[in-house]
């Protein structure tokens, strides 16, 4: 039987539908289970939010972010200190976007929408209209839907998704060029992290402390603390085991891909989630181990 039988290509198909995590037998009709088509970072959303991406990553970047802002990369691959080096991009950010633009007497005083500012506010309630905001730069960037925003998200023009929409574009923190702003932070996040925190490395062990399982839907249970979970397609992690305690009694480990880090707490000096050594993780299918007190 040649190889490019109808039969053959049928299983190898189902076979590459398995391995980015899509089941041709039963498919997920929630909103969980789907993405974009199209993102900026060049790979299969499908793929992207798989845990099969999550044990064998490759590095992820935004289409044109360091292009356009040339300048900025090439001074800091002159660096060999990287507080220096996060100085030099918050001057950058401020004066880009003018974050540090104080009004004329006669000027009309405007707000101007921050990433430090949208950080913050993640830091007081993920489920924000700032939470809203960052969980739309991730579905425009990396094409993966929200999963929990104040409730679980399970299918379109649910009053779930319709309070998430309303709230992704709200004018307080959707203007300034927002996007833009988190496109820059996670292109340096990915620099700082392959130049100085994780060299060489793939993945960082991070934990997640939670009393509401709700934010995760379970896709599969390996065994009494092995599972394959999908997580909103933004979520905080911390680096410290002792500090994820203090959040819940379910704590979930994972591996998480360089690839799919945001933001980490020595990204920036005196930012406003230092306090929970926290790290602002992209979703998707993880493996985890699960830990319950």
């Amino acid at each position: 039987m040649p190889f490019w039988s109808k039969r053959n290509v049928s299983a190898v198909v189902r076979f590459l539908l398995y391995t980015v995590g899509m089941s041709t037998e039963e498919p997920d009709t929630t909103i969980a289970s789907r993405g974009h088509s199209t993102n900026l970072v060049g790979l299969p959303t499908g793929l992207l939010a798989s845990a099969s991406y999550n044990d064998f990553p490759i590095p992820l970047c935004i289409s044109g972010t360091r292009e356009s802002h040339r300048s900025l990369f090439e001074r800091l691959n002159k660096l060999t200190d990287a507080m220096e080096a996060g100085r030099i991009f918050q001057d950058y950010m401020a004066v880009v976007f003018g974050l540090d633009h104080e009004p004329e007497k006669n000027e009309r005083r405007r707000y101007r929408a921050s990433y430090l500012r949208l950080l913050k506010d993640w830091g007081f309630d993920s489920n924000s209209q700032a939470g809203a905001v960052l969980k739309g730069w991730v579905e425009s960037r990396f094409g993966l839907f929200p999963t929990f925003h104040k409730a679980p998200i399970r299918r379109f023009n649910s009053p779930a998704w319709i309070h998430y929409m309303e709230e992704k574009m709200s004018s307080r923190f959707n203007n300034n060029a927002i996007n833009m702003q988190f496109d820059l932070l996670y292109e340096f996040c990915q620099w700082m992290l392959v130049r100085f925190y994780a060299t060489g490395k793939k993945h960082l062990q991070l934990y997640r402390g939670t009393n509401d399982l709700r934010e995760q839907q379970l896709i599969q249970q390996i065994d009494s603390r092995n599972a394959i979970v999908r997580l909103n397609n933004l979520v905080s992690f911390t680096s410290q085991r002792g500090i994820a305690d203090e959040f819940g009694d379910t704590i979930i480990e994972a591996e998480v891909p360089i690839a799919k880090i945001l933001f980490f707490n020595d990204l920036l000096s005196g930012h406003p989630l230092r306090g929970e050594a926290e790290c602002l993780v992209i979703g998707g299918d993880y493996r985890v181990k699960m830990s319950y007190w």
